[in-house]
């Protein structure tokens, strides 16, 4: 078939992957061949769309299944999405009431038939965007996080915890949205790390009328919830006062003064505290050392309640203003300052987030952290870069007990049902016809639903029909690796590794490959707010999905967050088009090949050396791939593909090409080879442009393979180690380097035709390659000279010592003057460009952009001098 002239990606794209997939390319069967090899999607919110982090994760999970696919692996790539109960329960609730219908007068069972509708229509759209992706997932599994099956290993899971002492109801402080009513996870809290607030000052009086005691809070109306005033044991200003207690000024209870060496930075404010158990985390456990009251001043709405006396119904901003006024007319105001904290918000409804002791479910984390500790410390897991395992036992050592239950109405149900009779709970996979203290039937299932993180911990065992002993579960857990970022190592991957410790018995993979966070070319995090967003999308349909693909590899560096360059994905597409036009050369030259000729044919210097080369380059990528430096593979195909085998070998081998016989015959057989190779070589990082090649290779070529992606990854052995060769083609490499640059420093037409002389140990070599000199850069002759003629520029290459006589080509004399003036008018800009740039009212005055402009004709002033002067020194 004819090659077109160029390479098409978006018709490529659509052919491939609507095949790909209809074929079953991407299917995995327990039964099949091969060890195992697995990897589970981190599942995407099923409210979501692609966006830059979903692309980079995704992408570098599927250079590693199609790696290990052609590495002859039994491999499954296991897709899906999570239910996102609060993302996705909100999406819903503002689109009824878009339409004008209230989410609590629809009712629960209502309101959960919406949003199953909602996701019949829109929970695809993620799924089918990672298809523009070309990632090779095994979409007869896809799975989602409310499936039957994965619902009833949650509700397994809650059950087996509940009866082994591990979940248990209790009052705890944690995150509560007092718009959206529910707990919230840390992960839904967004922090405002600079938030300008005050520091705000007022006098408790003690309880005896012997003074005051003054204290300073960023929240005043949570006093009307203090329980304490703490201060440090060691402070000499208040140690008298320890034990004494103050008088509500508002409430009129006494309130004890306690010494706490904890809480209380004899620094920072007044030296004394507040303490609030019921509405601040430092405060909760103050109470809990001192065996404190606990007064809760808030409702769920955020709402002061009947404990907050006179301002009892207000909002809690308004109490704040109002408290504010009442303590200032009772004269106990001492002052304010400016103070920059921390504020969380909900990640959702926008909220400011409210400490709250509330009745939640929990699950005892300290008999579950030990193991998951162990399986990491014993490197049964192990993290790349290592240097995350500190991030994961700093968090696993210092645990605390995790609140599972939400006020939702979407997510999975808790199952456990309250007997209106007696009060029992009864926990059960399915609805209990009685209770099981005293068989009343009068039973009411938890409100509740589970947070979003309990079934996706499950997620790398429950996709495989866990609690049933499946032979998916059997053949592929544990799994092979994990990709994600280092976000979610808290929420996510510890909560994995201790619930397939504990339940399975076994970590639920071998390696946790965690990348960092994709930032825009200036280091900053993407967000709409600041416009710095790329659509992956757009990105693809600009550029095409293989030179985007090829950019995100790039910018993948092992312990560092990848910035993107919007430069790169263009170059990208460059490189795109130059593996085509060489493949295009190649196949516009194989007209007539014949593989049985091609193979008997002796190769040349040539076709062995780029032979070797494809060796070499397929252990470089073998290593940074087995190794998980991704950028360094796409490093080393860009340096092979395009430094070597297009800038190099095609050049080299094209005098055989267009000639005839067995030397066109083995060039023939080598460019087929090497083409086959690098279609194979890059198919995990450019699946679309290495099935397009594969295709149209010969058929000898392709050995019966249908897809690239079934054939085998090309190893070193495949290709024969010459390492004569390889040092007699760098030495050949070296001299036509050097003879380029000096013909740019002399100014010289690239067609000029060079004359060398040559002494040294290796003149018989350069002689043995003047062919290959002629054709790349227009060298007529090479001959031995044991003494360097007049009028001849000097190049070294090892060991040896090239001449080039310039009379004919340059007017010597008039080329030395022309250089010195240049060199004297350059040097004249750089003294001026030091003078300007030495001066500091200068820098310090002038706008950023023209200081770096000035540097920048610096930098390119001395480039320029340095160019110049070789080319004198080269007529000296």
């Amino acid at each position: 078939m004819s090659t077109p002239r160029t390479f098409d990606p978006a018709d490529a794209e659509q052919r491939y992957y609507r095949w790909w997939e209809e074929s079953g390319f991407f299917g995995a069967s327990p039964d099949d061949e091969g060890d195992p090899y697995c990897i589970v999607i981190p599942p995407p919110n099923v409210t979501g769309s692609l966006h830059m982090g979903h692309a980079m994760d995704n992408t570098l999970q599927d250079v590693l299944i199609r790696y290990k696919r052609m590495d002859g692996y039994n491999t499954l790539w296991v897709p899906g999405t999570d239910h996102a109960g609060i993302a996705t329960e909100w999406v819903v609730t503002r689109m009824l009431r878009e339409q004008g219908i209230d989410r609590l007068e629809l009712g629960r069972e209502a309101f959960l038939e919406r949003v199953w509708d909602w996701k019949a229509e829109s929970g695809d759209i993620i799924t089918n965007q990672l298809r523009r992706l070309g990632v090779s997932c095994d979409w007869t599994r896809e799975r989602f996080t409310m499936d039957d099956g994965l619902s009833r290993a949650v509700r397994q899971v809650f059950v087996n915890l509940y009866e082994q002492g591990l979940i248990y109801q209790g009052e705890r402080m944690i995150n509560w949205d007092p718009v959206g009513r529910t707990v919230l996870s840390d992960l839904e809290v967004e922090y405002d790390d600079d938030y300008a607030s005050e520091l705000w000052s007022f006098a408790y009086p003690l309880s005896d009328g012997s003074g005051e005691i003054v204290v300073a809070t960023t929240r005043p109306e949570t006093m009307l919830g203090d329980t304490a005033i703490a201060v440090n044991p060691s402070d000499p200003r208040y140690q008298h006062l320890i034990g004494q207690t103050v008088t509500h000024p508002i409430l009129g209870r006494q309130i004890p003064i306690i010494g706490d060496a904890i809480l209380v930075d004899v620094e920072f404010g007044t030296g004394a505290v507040k303490v609030t158990p019921s509405h601040d985390p430092n405060d909760y456990e103050v109470g809990k050392r001192h065996d404190l009251p606990f007064i809760p001043m808030l409702d769920e709405g955020g709402r002061v309640n009947d404990n907050g006396g006179p301002f009892a119904g207000q909002d809690r901003m308004e109490a704040r203003e109002n408290v504010k006024a009442r303590l200032t007319e009772l004269g106990l105001f001492r002052g304010r300052e400016d103070h920059v904290m921390s504020l969380g918000r909900s990640q959702r409804s926008g909220a400011v987030v409210e400490p709250m002791v509330s009745k939640q479910w929990f699950v005892k984390m300290r008999p579950l952290a030990g193991p998951a500790l162990a399986t990491v410390e014993h490197g049964s897991t192990r993290f790349v870069p290592k240097q995350w395992e500190n991030t994961y036992f700093t968090w696993m050592r210092n645990i605390r007990d995790w609140c599972i239950s939400r006020q939702l109405w979407w997510g999975h149900r808790i199952p456990a049902w309250h007997c209106e009779d007696c009060g029992e709970i009864n926990v059960a996979t399915e609805t209990p016809e009685a209770c099981s203290s005293c068989d009343g039937t009068r039973l009411r299932q938890d409100e509740d639903v589970l947070d979003t993180w309990f079934s996706s911990a499950l997620w790398p065992f429950s996709v495989f029909g866990w609690p049933e002993p499946t032979p998916e579960l059997a053949k592929w857990y544990p799994t092979s690796v994990l990709v994600t970022g280092f976000d979610i190592i808290f929420f996510w991957v510890a909560r994995m590794i201790f619930s397939g410790v504990h339940h399975m018995g076994a970590a639920p993979f071998a390696d946790v490959c965690i990348h960092g966070l994709l930032r825009d070319e200036h280091g900053q995090k993407m967000s709409k707010t600041k416009g710095n967003v790329v659509d992956p999308l757009e990105a693809i349909d600009a550029y095409g999905c293989d030179a985007f693909r090829f950019t995100l590899v790039q910018a993948t560096v092992q312990g560092r967050d990848p910035h993107w360059n919007p430069r790169l994905p263009e170059a990208n597409a460059r490189f795109v088009n130059k593996i085509w036009q060489a493949f295009r050369f190649a196949s516009m030259n194989l007209e007539d090949y014949d593989p049985a000729a091609g193979g008997a044919a002796e190769p040349s210097v040539y076709d062995r050396w780029i032979l070797a080369r494809t060796g070499a380059a397929v252990a470089r990528v073998r290593e940074a791939l087995d190794s998980y430096r991704f950028n360094e593979a796409a490093t080393e195909i860009h340096a092979f593909v395009w430094g070597e085998f297009c800038d190099w070998y095609l050049e080299l081998s094209k005098p055989a090409v267009y000639g005839g016989g067995d030397a066109r015959a083995a060039a023939q057989h080598t460019l087929v080879t090497v083409l086959g190779a690098i279609a194979r070589l890059i198919h995990p990082l450019m699946p679309f442009l290495s099935e397009e090649i594969w295709q149209r290779l010969p058929e000898e070529a392709r050995g019966g393979v249908e897809t690239v992606m079934l054939a085998a990854y090309p190893k070193p052995s495949d290709f024969p180690e010459d390492a004569a060769m390889l040092a007699e083609v760098a030495l050949l490499q070296q001299a036509v380097v050097k003879l380029r640059k000096l013909k740019a420093d002399m100014e010289l037409s690239p067609r000029a035709e060079l004359v060398v002389l040559a002494r040294g140990e290796h003149v018989a070599t350069l002689i043995a390659h003047q062919s290959g000199l002629h054709h790349l850069v227009r060298v007529t002759s090479v001959s031995e000279r044991a003494d360097r003629p007049a009028g001849s520029a000097t190049l070294v290459v090892p060991g040896t010592e090239l001449f080039v006589p310039l009379e004919g080509l340059v007017d010597l004399d008039a080329e030395r003057s022309r250089l010195d003036k240049e060199l004297g008018k350059v040097d004249r800009d750089l003294a001026d460009l030091s003078k300007r740039l030495g001066n500091p009212g200068f820098v310090d005055r002038a706008p950023a952009q023209v200081v770096q402009k000035f540097r920048d004709k610096q930098v390119q002033a001395q480039a320029r001098r340095e160019h110049l002067a070789a080319a004198r020194e080269a007529l000296s």
